[in-house]
């Protein structure tokens, strides 16, 4: 095979190194926002917090690939340095400043000392090691529980085959072990609080709680049989099998149930202010009923104020008065009208973004407006990305960023805006509507059925056509999933 060259023309479309920073600014949320802003104020000492922006240096920035090349293709000579331009960065309405724009008074005394408050916290291993120091262990024994105790994860299982934790000991603390002796370590680690902690499965853990309550009653003795024999039929409630197997009434098998259902089957999240992280939500819209005239804001934390350093202007109004301008100054110049671009630009992104967000917003609220006004998820309407896109000139993907990401604070609650998109379907009398709607409805038969004889799918569909809406067996256990609604033998109660 022989080598040749040849020339080739191609039209490629790249996006530049902004276009990618823009477009991961517009999708952090309005949480991680205020981070990402900090970082950049402690990359770029040009930018800097503040109330008084100047709008004249808010202009676009030029992109950097189209700066002039002769600045860097002449090996440092002194030629690059005279063809420095500030006349863009510096203006003569600011030769004089005001002294109100140098005095700061919203910060206190510098030297002043603050005590920054910080939450203590007991963590779940924490928890398990201090109760270890009740148990009678001598140094290799103790090594081995913590090793065991290190092993159980925030749930309170300890998942990791024993096998693997004598191979641990083995070969990080150089202790030779087997799987007695560690499964009698564990056996009195089982009986820690809270109770169930360390068990090896689901099973185990619920035995455990029950072995505590031993004493409570026969319906806690009858639990226990149940768990150890009858596990698999409790879990797919067949409790007539249940019910035969242990010769049991009625009543006497809601009070076996009613034991096991009070169980914890997670342990380990219910100790330590660790476990219990709480997610909050930030919203970074809110939109506002004002008497029938809905209003869409921004969360303040979306529009941060921010301008360039004054000090940094100052330095450039020095060097374009000075009369001697040497090579370090000239050097310096360049540092300081690079910084000053790329603030700029972080500034204009950050107005972008905001511009992009409320424009989404806006368009979203048009379109669901009847739910925005009433609440009901009955009057969502079908709306995709795609009609969003249409409607605000933007690409799909750039909705699509906004969408996952962003919440929506209402008088009826905080959504996720993904909550407002849905396919549409077609109802008997022709009218297209969302299948968000189809979804509510669904949940609304399943939570007004009998408990005690549950609708199946078919029934549900059933009743889903006489109410209008064409849609077939499968499609309704698909919606029935997506809700994360089990199938009706399991939604069965006693």
């Amino acid at each position: 095979m022989s080598l040749s060259q040849r020339l080739q023309q191609k039209l490629l479309q790249k996006l530049s190194p902004q276009q990618i920073q823009l477009m991961k600014l517009l999708q952090v949320p309005t949480a991680h926002l205020e981070e990402r802003i900090k970082e950049e104020l402690e990359e770029n000492p040009a930018l800097e917090g503040g109330e008084d922006g100047h709008d004249d240096l808010f202009d676009v920035p030029k992109d950097e690939f189209d700066a002039n090349e002769d600045e860097y293709d002449n090996d440092g000579s002194d030629d690059e340095y005279d063809k420095i331009d500030i006349s863009e960065y510096v203006s003569d309405s600011d030769d004089e400043v005001g002294d109100y724009k140098l005095r700061d008074d919203n910060y206190g005394d510098p030297n002043e000392t603050k005590v920054v408050p910080h939450k203590v916290e007991t963590s779940f291993f924490d928890t398990l090691k201090t109760q270890l120091l009740m148990l009678n262990l001598d140094d290799r024994e103790k090594k081995i529980a913590e090793q065991i105790i290190g092993s159980i994860d925030d749930d309170g299982y300890l998942r990791r085959e024993i096998t693997a934790i004598v191979d641990d000991l083995a070969f990080r603390q150089n202790i030779n072990s087997n799987e007695k002796e560690i499964g009698n370590i564990i056996k009195r680690i089982q009986q820690f609080d809270p109770a169930g902690v360390a068990a090896r499965n689901l099973r185990e853990c619920l035995l455990l709680q029950l072995q505590r309550k031993k004493n409570n009653g026969k319906s806690v003795e009858d639990a226990i049989e149940v768990i150890e024999n009858y596990f698999d039929e409790f879990t797919k409630k067949h409790y007539e099998k249940i019910q035969r197997g242990l010769n049991l009434d009625e009543e006497g098998i809601k009070e076996v149930i009613n034991q096991i259902i009070k169980l914890n089957p997670k342990p380990g999240g219910q100790v330590g202010d660790a476990n219990k992280l709480q997610s909050y939500v930030i919203p970074d819209f809110f939109v506002i009923n004002n008497i029938g005239k809905l209003e869409v804001t921004l969360n303040s934390k979306n529009a941060p104020d921010l301008r360039i350093s004054e000090g940094y202007r100052d330095m450039l109004r020095d060097y374009d008065k000075g009369s001697k301008k040497d090579r370090r100054q000239k050097e310096a110049v360049l540092f300081i009208k690079q910084k000053i671009d790329s603030a700029k630009w972080f500034i204009d992104a950050i107005k972008q973004r905001q511009h992009t967000l409320l424009s989404t917003m806006e368009t979203i609220v048009e379109h669901q407006k009847e739910f925005f006004l009433s609440g009901d998820e009955t009057d969502l309407h079908p709306m995709i990305l795609k009609d969003i896109a249409e409607r605000t000139s933007l690409d799909i993907s750039t909705v699509s960023r906004v969408a996952n990401s962003k919440f929506v604070q209402t008088e009826f609650g905080t959504y996720r805006l993904k909550f407002f998109f849905s396919e549409g379907l077609v109802t008997d009398s022709g009218e297209e509507v969302s299948t968000r709607e189809v979804k509510k409805i669904l949940n609304n038969l399943i939570d007004d059925e009998s408990k005690q004889r549950p609708l199946s799918d078919e029934k549900l569909t059933d009743l889903l056509q006489e109410k209008g809406y064409n849609i077939a067996r499968r499609t309704v256990a698909k919606y029935r999933e997506q809700l994360n609604i089990p199938v009706a033998r399991l939604r069965k109660e006693l």
